[in-house]
């Protein structure tokens, strides 16, 4: 693919206005973009790191799976976001997996190149670490709220932080998110069960708190964001 293209793809996203024209140039020569299926794995946990990815288009989950076979769902990821981007761990192990929710379209960054720039670019540098640190943070917060909070309130704020990230505002306190999972995967994220998350949506629907079709479960009206 033409780099100029690449350029444009890597310019859409906030993250890579920090780098300089000769750093967009160097990443553009050196990536590679690929098409990733429904359900195909981009990375293996215990995979060697050998790319960091920016997502130009599609829905990916980030996960652990423990020895036991039970699946922990770190991270759900959208157009534009940044993906194995912790590359500081001193491992050269990946120590999660990456799954596309959709067909999606990945640039593959080397990790060398994406290592040098963070070197030589100090506000670029600020801004992976923020990252980092902000999905370490949300990752504890789940860990705090599993023991703090009922399942019905995971489950409601997983709602609202949907639709306050990724919704469409509607009239004057009404939101449509769009988030395109199972029951499962939302129980994935809210630390609850399959049978938990049907319920308790189903309770806030009679409440009239939500509305969604149950032809299209995936998108859910927020009645009143407040």
């Amino acid at each position: 693919m033409n780099d100029s293209i690449k350029i444009l793809m890597l310019k859409k996203a906030k993250l890579f206005d920090q780098l300089q024209e000769s750093e967009l140039n160097q990443v553009a020569r050196s990536s590679q973009l690929k098409r990733i299926k429904k359900n195909e794995f981009i990375f293996h946990n215990g995979e060697d790191i050998n790319y960091v990815y920016l997502i130009e288009k599609g829905k990916v989950k980030c996960g652990l799976e423990t020895r036991q076979g039970k699946i922990l769902i770190k991270d759900v990821l959208f157009d534009r976001d940044i993906l194995g981007e912790n590359v500081f761990s001193g491992s050269n192990k990946r120590m999660e997996f990456a799954q596309a929710m959709a067909d999606s379209t990945v640039i593959m960054i080397p990790v060398g190149i994406f290592r040098t720039i963070i070197s030589r670019n100090v506000d670029f540098a600020a801004m992976i670490m923020e990252i980092i640190v902000t999905r370490l943070n949300e990752v504890e917060k789940r860990m705090h709220n599993f023991v703090f909070k009922k399942a019905k309130e995971r489950i409601l704020d997983f709602i609202v932080n949907t639709g306050k990230h990724r919704g469409i505002r509607i009239g004057i306190d009404e939101c449509l998110i769009n988030h395109g999972m199972s029951h499962k995967e939302i129980a994935y994220l809210t630390d609850t069960s399959r049978q938990t998350v049907a319920r308790v949506l189903g309770e806030l629907k009679r409440e009239k708190i939500i509305h969604f079709s149950p032809r299209k479960p995936g998108k859910i009206l927020i009645r009143a964001m407040a």
